[in-house]
């Protein structure tokens, strides 16, 4: 009962912040759209920032954490694919629990540099995040190319961040267009395909 309610105000204000915009939503907006006291909500959380931080540390930091958890160092292209699209269904799933579906890419982008610019130790943790990620990619790379799966050739450190940025490089083009998470997977292999020696698209 106690987790339950605790991620409903979550879920709520995600949403709220998504949408609004962090300096634009009081605790009385969530009082209001949770329909919940402001005792219960100081319950839960002692201020308007530290809901902030965890609603970002819940839903953008820890996902990422769980999927790179997956993945040794002996992991190949194709491993690490996988472990991305288990992050990015991880978000999926907190997508659709959300009631707005009104949410759009460059919402979700302030969303994130409104927490890392605010919250420095937010940052740190997803620089350390992106970090840990880019040398995970390095690493697949070099093990596909060693197992013969992918051309000798391919520049190892601009292919990785090519895989990186496939659901991190966010296009400013793509302001106001709705989350759509059923290009990730075709935009991971058709890289795969394009890096792969010929024999190995067979």
């Amino acid at each position: 009962m106690v987790e339950d309610r605790r991620e409903k105000i979550l879920l709520k204000a995600l949403e709220l912040y998504i949408v609004e915009g962090y300096a634009n939503v009081s605790i009385t907006d969530l009082q209001a759209a949770l329909n919940m006291g402001r005792g219960t909500l100081y319950y839960y959380f002692k201020d308007k920032d530290e809901l902030f931080q965890e609603v970002v540390t819940t839903y953008l930091i820890q996902p990422k954490q769980r999927a790179l958890d997956k993945v040794k160092d002996t992991a190949t292209i194709s491993e690490m694919i996988e472990a991305m699209l288990y992050y990015l269904n991880l978000l999926q799933e907190f997508y659709e629990q959300v009631e707005n579906k009104n949410i759009n890419v460059s919402n979700v982008v302030t969303v994130m540099y409104t927490a890392y610019s605010k919250f420095p130790e937010l940052y740190k943790k997803a620089r350390r995040l992106y970090e840990q990620e880019f040398n995970l990619w390095t690493q697949a790379i070099k093990n596909s190319m060693r197992a013969g799966a992918i051309r000798g050739n391919v520049p190892i450190e601009t292919t990785a961040h090519m895989f990186l940025h496939i659901k991190d490089g966010w296009d400013p083009g793509r302001a106001g267009v709705p989350m759509n998470f059923d290009l990730f997977p075709a935009q991971y292999n058709y890289l795969y395909e394009l890096i792969c020696k010929e024999d190995s698209k067979k």
